[in-house]
């Protein structure tokens, strides 16, 4: 092998070799992977800049990317590779914040397909799993037998099982838990060769017999490890925290703490090894039984150090976590319309709250932990002595919180956690250059030096003159600090590592650690040596050259030599340009560039195919391609408009291969952490593309889809017929690309407004009404759904409501808008908005059927327009049985439904805007049992399950929703969406009613 030295015998030198000096014939190497492993291989550009980032703040473009399916696949990578003196890199989510799943290395993705579990055995509490498996999925089979995979990351459902292991990761619970090292039993791995072994407990004896510094690779590793055991351990002693959480350096800590009893398990030194070691395939873990109850208490303070204060107090309590949140985590909560009210319930003056939780038997046993936290923690100050002045004794602590707040009921428990949670998602939707990125976000110090450690730093953010919030796991003292950086200037990295490198002084005063949680990574690797001291960096790189004598394993991490500030996302040589102005208004601080540069790739979109609960991302579920969720198409735009990829986003390949699978389901805009909305970017996107390089004729059918469904209507039922004739569906599969397997929709002659006309008009007097509405006449249920027009004008009618149709209104917009025609759907909004604007400011409301159209009112019309009229029309615009739950007009209705449960589908819009659970209440008030779906997309998507190239992943998206479907207890199915109804139609063989039809049914 090429290096620049024998990295085995000089260890400084390890990591120096630049592989690229000699250049990477990639087609040849494409070519010999293909023929050696089973697994996809790919070293396209796309594919590579897809791998390039993950949830922290660096970026570096690997060489290629490999999904291997099995450990010989992983065998053979590594040992090519190793011949060739190529990095490899493996990899699991990507939900790594330090920075330790990007590098210059060929990438093994493990999720695509090693993410079966192997065995599970409930009688030893044990599980054998593949590296791939998300640890979500694993506890979803260890469910019915009520034992769960302890560690309990916040990303649980999108991080891996090899990737929690290369971490060592904890979450909320380590209290009762600790860390994933104290769950793995015994590792299958690749080490550096290619050589598959087994690791798991060993006899320290054995280890020393076994072990030979000149032997096979192994015997090396049995070798160094003996003599860390014999020579460092007092060392390790002295150097390592005391902490439950500290997961920076290697696992030393762990490993003579075995050796005391005689045996060592080597599978535990590679957790939090980051890939550096070994590649692990396969893993067995202990489990652990599932709580029979939980309670939760969230104490209120005046001052964060207060806080602070009383967390050491509370551990003697024995909860399974302490979560704190500061003023500013409370004020983001407080501006969020899903927590204000629970925010507006804390004691006016709450400064910070501190949520402990604990496990329970019963719910008595809970209620009675939380008495007697609160009869020990709640109350008056005792004593006039400060804590934090070293003149009280903590064992007769002053009670420095001012309330609590008890939730034991689960709907309340998630609401407080969901809280908790809620801060970090707006922290993270800065759009400006500044932001909160993650660089010393978790760091830890014993509980008890909690408060003289955060004092502390926040002087050092203010010698900084920056901010941040502190949040997250007090009890383990791990505390979750963000400052504000821009790291797009120059002054802005200099700042970054000096407030890193004040921190880890920091922590090394306070017997801390720099990493609690989310490990060294490109941030934190460089700060092991000032924590440990030289003698064991230099032990870290000799155990590091044992298993790895060439350094290609994640090469630089853990006790190499990688420099946080070097290959950042966003450092000074950043330039964007997006190469055309925006048609949108994009209201934030850096427009539509603060929106293309927003996600921070936590990787919240990757949720596995079987995953219910959220809209995002359904195309990504569909295929298991990062390309196809939201964080892969925001990363390739991003990289495209600051010059990362050959061409421009606007090109015909870079939509074809990027956004073409977005379905505008707009679930990103709800369902992201940081709200990226991909849909909306996607429109604007196509919108210049179609200026550049012209338009379909098939998307200009789409876009004008009002006219052709009036034609269509006027020439029923001769329409309808034309499209039954033999071969003319395969001749518009052939000519237009439309279907020729997709249902059509049939046109009614009678349109919804000629239907009104002929009955009449309103049926309310204006006079004696209740209320005034305009019932816009959307072209789906216009000219394709009139009766549910019918049913909607019934049960308004049937609640004393006015009802009108306008006639001077046009198409709402939402068809162009979709098809990236936003001139078009500009024009539409505008006329619309001239119509309806002086009629909404005499009193009146506008109700609309359709999901889409009437989300295209309240809020991509914003997009489009601005003004007091527009601003107006979308303030008073209602689906229609929003409209209904939101004024309680369905309490006037005398209904008596049908004895039986609906399963309810709701409208991934509706779902994106928080409006889906109208109809449900109105369903439930009527009468119905209601089985509401957690649901996503039904993946119709208005057009996009029409077009013919679309038409299997359509299926293969609605196939989620089927198998809800089939699995829930309704005897009826109500879905309110057009889409919806045609694709579960086309499944079940009649199209499911909407929910005002059921409405209309029980009056």
């Amino acid at each position: 092998m090429a290096t620049t030295g024998d990295s085995a015998d000089d260890p400084a030198s390890a990591g120096d070799y630049d592989y690229r000096s000699e250049g990477v014939d990639r087609p040849g190497m494409v070519d010999d992977l293909e023929d050696l492993v089973d697994g996809d291989v790919r070293f396209d550009d796309y594919s590579r800049q897809l791998y390039a980032t993950d949830a922290s703040a660096y970026e570096m473009t690997p060489i290629g990317v490999v999904f291997p399916t099995s450990t010989a696949d992983v065998s053979a990578v590594v040992e090519y590779c190793a011949d060739r003196g190529i990095p490899v890199l493996p990899r699991g989510g990507g939900t790594s914040l330090a920075g330790q799943t990007v590098n210059e290395a060929v990438v093994l993705d493990f999720t695509r397909h090693m993410t079966d579990v192997l065995e599970a055995d409930p009688d030893a509490e044990r599980a054998r799993a593949e590296a791939g498996v998300y640890l979500g999925d694993l506890d979803g089979v260890l469910e019915p037998h009520g034992l769960k995979f302890a560690p309990d990351p916040a990303w649980g459902d999108k991080s891996a099982l090899g990737g929690a292991i290369g971490n060592n990761s904890t979450g909320a619970h380590s209290l009762k838990y600790g860390k994933t090292d104290a769950y793995v039993e015994e590792v299958e791995a690749v080490l550096a060769d290619g050589t598959v072994t087994t690791f798991g407990e060993v006899d320290v004896d054995d280890l020393r017999a076994a072990g030979d510094p000149d032997g096979t690779l192994e015997e090396r590793i049995y070798a160094e490890v003996a003599r860390i055991v014999d020579e460092d351990t007092d060392e390790i002693r002295d150097r390592y925290p005391d902490l439950k959480r500290n997961v920076s350096g290697y696992n030393f800590d762990v490993l003579v703490e075995e050796a005391e009893t005689g045996s060592v398990n080597l599978a535990r030194l590679l957790a939090g090894s980051e890939g550096t070691l070994a590649i692990v395939t396969e893993a067995t873990v202990s489990l652990e039984p599932l709580p029979e109850t939980k309670a939760v208490a969230m104490l209120t303070y005046d001052d964060l150090l207060d806080a602070m204060e009383d967390v050491a107090p509370i551990l003697d309590h024995d909860p399974a976590a302490v979560e704190v949140m500061d003023d500013v985590l409370l004020d983001l909560a407080r501006d969020t319309a899903e927590f204000a009210d629970v925010v507006g319930l804390l004691p006016e003056g709450t400064n910070s709250v501190l949520l402990v939780e604990f496990y329970a038997e019963s719910d008595d046993d809970g209620r009675r932990k939380v008495a007697d936290l609160v009869a020990d923690r709640v109350g008056d100050a005792a004593t006039e002595a400060d804590p934090r002045d070293g003149a009280a004794d903590r064992t007769e602590a002053p009670r420095l919180a001012r309330d609590v707040m008890e939730a034991h009921d689960a709907e309340t428990r998630e609401k407080f956690w969901k809280m908790r949670k809620s801060g970090l998602p707006i922290l993270l939707g800065r759009t400006s250059d500044e932001k909160h990125i993650a660089y010393i976000e978790d760091t830890a110090v014993p509980a008890e030096n909690l408060p003289d450690y955060v004092a502390d730093f926040q002087a050092i953010l203010d010698d900084h003159d920056t901010f941040a919030s502190y949040y997250a796991h007090a009890g383990p003292g791990v505390l979750h600090i963000r400052p504000l950086v821009n790291t797009k200037t120059v002054e802005g990295v200099a700042e970054m590592e000096s407030i890193a490198d004040a921190a880890t002084d920091l922590v090394v005063k306070y017997d801390g650690s720099v990493s609690g949680e989310h490990g060294d990574g490109r941030a934190r690797t460089q700060w092991n040596r000032k924590l440990y001291g030289d003698r064991l960096w230099e032990s870290f790189r000799d155990l590091k050259s044992a298993f790895d004598p060439d350094w290609l394993l994640n090469p630089g991490n853990i006790c190499g030599d990688v420099d946080m500030t070097e290959n950042l996302r966003f450092g000074p040589d950043y330039e964007f340009d997006a190469g055309f102005d925006a048609e949108l208004d994009w209201d934030n601080e850096n427009g539509f560039q603060g929106m293309v540069e927003l996600c921070h790739g936590c990787g919240g979109c990757r949720g596995p195919q079987e995953t219910t609960g959220g809209v995002m991302c359904p195309t990504y579920r569909a295929s298991q391609e990062e390309i196809t969720a939201t964080r892969g198409r925001a990363n390739m735009l991003r990289q495209a408009m600051s010059g990362d990829l050959d061409g421009d986003a606007t090109d015909v390949e870079f939509m074809h291969e990027v956004l073409d699978l977005c379905i505008g389901c707009k679930g990103c805009s709800k369902d992201c952490p940081s709200e990226v909305d991909l849909a909306k970017m996607k429109a604007e996107v196509t919108h210049e593309h179609h200026q550049r390089h012209g338009s379909s004729l098939r998307d200009k059918l789409f876009a004008n889809i009002d006219r052709l469904n009036a034609l269509g209507s006027a020439l029923a039922p001769l329409s309808n017929w034309a499209a039954k004739v033999p071969g003319a569906r395969t001749v518009m599969e052939k000519t237009l690309g439309i279907a020729e397997d997709r249902s059509l929709p049939e046109f009614h002659r009678q349109t919804l407004v000629d239907r009104f006309e002929a009955r009449g008009g309103a049926g309310v007097p204006e006079s004696e009404a209740d209320r005034r509405v305009l019932l816009f006449p959307d072209s789906y249920t216009n000219y394709n759904a009139p009766a549910a027009g019918e049913a909607a004008v019934e049960v308004l009618e049937a609640a004393n409501v006015h009802v009108e149709i306008p006639d001077d209104v046009t198409g709402s917009g939402r068809p162009p808008f979709s098809k990236g025609f936003l001139d078009k759907a500009r024009e539409q909004a505008a006329t619309n908005v001239d119509a309806l604007a002086p009629r909404v400011r005499e009193g009146w409301d506008v109700v609309v059927v359709e999901p889409s159209d009437a989300v295209m009112f309240q809020s991509d019309y914003l997009d489009l327009l601005s003004g007091d009229d527009v601003n107006a029309v979308a303030n008073n615009t209602y689906g229609v049985m929003e409209y209904l739950d939101t004024f309680r007009l369905d309490e006037t209705l005398s209904a008596d439904a049908p004895d039986e449960t609906l399963t309810y589908h709701g409208h991934c819009h509706q779902k994106s805007t928080r409006k889906d659970h109208h109809a449900v209440g109105v369903l439930r008030r009527a009468g119905y049992e209601v089985d509401a779906l957690d649901s996503g997309c039904c993946g119709m998507a208005g057009s996009f399950g029409y077009e013919a190239e679309h038409f299997s992943m359509s299926q293969a998206i609605g196939s989620i929703l089927f198998d809800q479907v089939e699995e829930s207890t309704g005897d009826r199915l109500v879905a309110p969406g057009a889409s919806c109804r045609t694709q579960l139609g086309d499944e079940y063989d009649e199209k499911p009613p909407t929910p005002v039809d059921a409405l209309a049914d029980a009056l």
